[in-house]
């Protein structure tokens, strides 16, 4: 049998250390992408991901504005201001699941995108009292004033929007130095109760089927058991698995 043919002729001058050293034209190429240019690309695809819901909301309303079918319902004020609520409530249960995934599965490089997550949360939020105010009440800031007082599900709700601002506003790295590290845990502990009066709002200003407001219940108790088991594991409880 003949022997294979030599891909080059031979570097005579080069030793065999040198000639072993240099890579071979045959290996398989590589990704040329750095660990920040990934991290990049991944946060361009989840920006892309996040605002879809934002683009077909907008979509539909346009549709119902201009006597179109569409997927808002009879009221499309009433149905953009539930899908923007309930899509807020997504986010929140996105945002607080990064955490479990991570320490579940050690993907670490999960971690910086809680933050993106919970943006896009309050984003949605905002949005939902955008249209309260500017479609429902027509921008009357006198009724508005009214009907959150009257209203404890509007209260509520009002309350929990006004708590995520300070989140939103420590959210950059640069608060997190200036506050430090414990201040900046205790503050955004308030996390878990803009869950709790979101979760009381939504549930309220359901006044037949609260089916997809328990079923959200039953996904935050998870993930707040978890956070308390975790909690109870580095207090001592348990040997916490290292990954």
């Amino acid at each position: 049998m003949a022997a294979p043919t030599p891909v080059g002729p031979p570097d005579r001058g080069a030793s065999s250390v040198e000639r072993r050293a240099r890579p071979s034209t045959l290996d398989a190429p590589r990704s040329t992408l750095t660990p920040k240019a990934r991290k990049r690309v991944l946060a361009a695809l989840l920006f892309a991901a996040s605002s879809v819901p934002a683009l077909y909301l907008g979509w539909q309303f346009w549709r119902a504005w201009n006597y179109l079918p569409s997927d808002l319902g009879k009221d499309p004020v009433k149905g953009l201001e539930h899908a923007t609520g309930e899509t807020a409530i997504r986010f929140l249960v996105l945002t607080l699941a990064v955490t479990p995934l991570r320490q579940l599965t050690g993907w670490n490089w999960l971690a910086p995108f809680r933050r993106q997550l919970g943006l896009w949360m309050a984003f949605y939020a905002t949005t939902h009292l955008a249209t309260f105010y500017a479609l429902d009440l027509e921008g009357n800031l006198g009724e508005v004033a009214t009907e959150i007082v009257k209203r404890p599900y509007i209260t509520v709700g009002f309350v929990a929007w006004l708590l995520l601002l300070p989140l939103v506003l420590t959210s950059t790295t640069a608060s997190i130095r200036r506050l430090g590290g414990k201040r900046w845990n205790r503050l955004h502990q308030l996390t878990y109760v803009v869950v709790g009066l979101g979760m009381l709002h939504y549930f309220w200003s359901q006044k037949k089927d609260v089916t997809d407001p328990l079923l959200f219940a039953a996904v935050f108790a998870a993930l707040f058991a978890w956070r308390g088991w975790r909690a109870w594991q580095k207090r001592g409880g348990a040997v916490v698995p290292t990954r």
